[in-house]
């Protein structure tokens, strides 16, 4: 039986490109909806051009109501990524999709997450502390912002003359590289 997947992103929608890309031809695994809090967000386009079906959301209907829970249990949603989504989970999509949430965090957690964490911010944060490594952690969702349980982790060197762009470079190569795969495993593993 085909795996249905919602992608919930807030904005230019790379990450989700690549895991539209990765499925697009798989007989097992169905991007069946994008879903975005920004009428301008350009996953929205990215969506429209693949074909598939589009949810702009608001606050009242995603935190004060059951709307989008009820929209994703009508449209069969088995799992639901989080690929650059930048509003807080709210618990009432959390039970309804116990450990089908999952999220992509820029940095090794639980180093540099939590609100306001994400983006050029974590990669800033990271060079400012000169560590020595990054990566990124592919992890459930739950009430708190990036820390539910970790699924993989993977690693990149940071270079002593890397900066926050090198460093975001680096960074977006492992999300496309194992983002799709992980969701992969997610869904079709047992």
């Amino acid at each position: 039986m085909i795996k249905n997947v919602a992608i919930f992103a807030s904005g230019e929608g790379t990450n989700a490109q690549t895991i539209i890309d990765y499925f697009k031809s798989s007989k097992d695994v169905k991007i069946a909806l994008v879903v975005s809090n920004k009428s301008t967000a350009n996953v929205l386009n990215r969506a429209t051009n693949n074909n598939i079906p589009t949810l702009l959301i608001n606050k009242h209907s995603f935190f004060e109501t059951n709307e989008v829970v009820d929209f994703l249990k009508k449209t069969n949603i088995d799992l639901i990524v989080l690929a650059g989504f930048l509003w807080m989970i709210p618990k009432n999509l959390i039970v309804a999709f116990p450990n089908k949430i999952v999220n992509i965090h820029p940095s090794l957690l639980p180093k540099f997450g939590g609100k306001g964490m994400y983006g050029m911010h974590v990669h800033e944060a990271v060079i400012a502390s000169k560590e020595k490594e990054s990566g990124i952690s592919i992890h459930f969702v739950n009430e708190h912002y990036d820390e539910g349980k970790i699924i993989s982790q993977h690693k990149c060197d940071i270079q002593e003359n890397d900066c926050a762009e090198d460093l975001a470079k680096k960074i977006h190569a492992l999300e496309y590289e194992h983002f799709p795969k992980t969701i992969e495993n997610l869904l079709l593993v047992k």
